[in-house]
This record gives C-alpha cells, sequence and structure tokens, in this order.
C-alpha cells in the first residue's frame, strides 16, 4: 500500500542533522506496517498530479499556521476536500490535523490557554488514556460539520477527530519521540516565545514513557481498515 506524505514543513535544522525531517520520522513509523512511502513538498508548491497518486494520505506538521496566507494552503485544502468526497484515507498530525479541519469547515486558532509541549495525557478512542509529545498552541477551535471528536486532553478538546470512514487526525506527535522532543527544546531555548516555566515542565516531563507506538499503529490500522480501528460503532 502507498502512502503518500504531504510535507508541509521542516523541524528546525539541528532537528533534521539529528533526526531527519518529517518525512524520515515518519518514513520510519510506516514502513515496518508495510507501506511504500512517497513524499511531496507541498510547502514548496510540489503536489501529487492527482489523489490516485497513493493510496492514502498523510499531512505533516508545519511551524506555519493553517490560518496564514501561504500559497500552498489552498490547494491543499483543495486536495484534502478531493479526498474526502473520493473517499481516499488520509491522516494529518497537528498542523495536519488543523489543516484538515479548517478545510472541511472548521476554525483553527490561537489557543488561549496557551502552548502545549512534551509529554501530554491524552484519552484516545480505541487506545483509552495514553501519553504523547505535543508542541503547539493553535487548535481547531469549531468543528467542522463532518467531524466527530474522539479524543481530548485538558488542554485540547478537540484533540483528535474522525470524518466518517475516510479521515481521521490527531493533535499529537506520534512521529516526535522523547530524543526528538529533547532536540526540539534544544533548538528552542532561549528565544523569547514560550512563557517561563513551559520548558522546564516539558523537559522533566521526557522522563517518563510514551505511548506514540500504539497510536502509530491505530493510524496505520485506520489508513488500512478505516473507522473501525478508530472506534466501533453499535
Amino acid at each position: 500500500m502507498k502512502l503518500g506524505i504531504l510535507l508541509c514543513g521542516d523541524p528546525p535544522l539541528s532537528v533534521m542533522e539529528q533526526h531527519g525531517d518529517f518525512s524520515a520520522l515518519f518514513s520510519s513509523l510506516f514502513t515496518p506496517y508495510g507501506f511504500e512511502i512517497q513524499t511531496w513538498r507541498v510547502v514548496d508548491m510540489v503536489f501529487p498530479d492527482d489523489i490516485t497518486d497513493a493510496d492514502a494520505w498523510l499531512v505533516t506538521g508545519s511551524k506555519h499556521g493553517a490560518y496564514e496566507d501561504h500559497p500552498f494552503i489552498a490547494p491543499l485544502e483543495t486536495f484534502i476536500r478531493d479526498c474526502f468526497a473520493a473517499q481516499r484515507r488520509m491522516t494529518g498530525i497537528c498542523f495536519g490535523h488543523q489543516i484538515i479541519a479548517q478545510a472541511m469547515g472548521g476554525r483553527v486558532e490561537k489557543y488561549d490557554g496557551g502552548w502545549g509541549i512534551g509529554r501530554t495525557s491524552y484519552a484516545l478512542d480505541g487506545l483509552g488514556d495514553v501519553h504523547l509529545n505535543a508542541w503547539h498552541q493553535d487548535q481547531v477551535t469549531t468543528l467542522p460539520p463532518s467531524a466527530e471528536v474522539v479524543g481530548t486532553s485538558h488542554n485540547c478538546a478537540n484533540a483528535a477527530l474522525l470524518y466518517d470512514d475516510t479521515i481521521y487526525t490527531v493533535q499529537p506527535h506520534p512521529e516526535l519521540s522523547h530524543a526528538t522532543i529533547q532536540s526540539y527544546l534544544n533548538a528552542d531555548w532561549p528565544n523569547g516565545v514560550y512563557p517561563d516555566g513551559v520548558f522546564a515542565a516539558a523537559h522533566q516531563s521526557l522522563t517518563l514513557p510514551n505511548d506514540e507506538a500504539a497510536l502509530t499503529a491505530q493510524i496505520a490500522a485506520f489508513l488500512t481498515s478505516g473507522r473501525s480501528a478508530v472506534i466501533r460503532d453499535t
């Protein structure tokens, strides 16, 4: 099965030098599940010719906001809506989660409760209580009409969304291990963007284990078998 990665940005240079770009990080997650990976740098306006160029799609994270005026935003939203209309399965991570919601009629904005960085507790349908790494202030604040909430956290009400049998998106980062988050912390500290105490708490959180393998397995199952991998209808 071919998984197309829609690359919406890059990690900081120092992080890429140690861990690779988002394409490499996601390839290491999903290749063991039998996916053939191909990447398109949509952030640089390199798009697939057609939604059928891959069997399923993954929209990555990005330093950009979904609501910002970048050339790749509008064509990416069109691509997302075309995939949904054709029932071509897709997943989105962090920015991917947000841009999909925006494309489908939701709203994304900066959360007035501040940043979520480091190991965070989530309640996800199909997995229960899990811990995953986060790095965001933007959130989906208004749901698209077709979205169903299937995951929450204490500071992110819409942390995972399911769109029928076609799209499953999550706010946390299964591709960011503790080691990668540590590299992010090292790259961004200190720069004045983040409130005092946020990085210290994130550093401390990385001493405890995470459940990125469980989320990766769930996403892989969704891309191959659909809604039943996330939630069982009664």
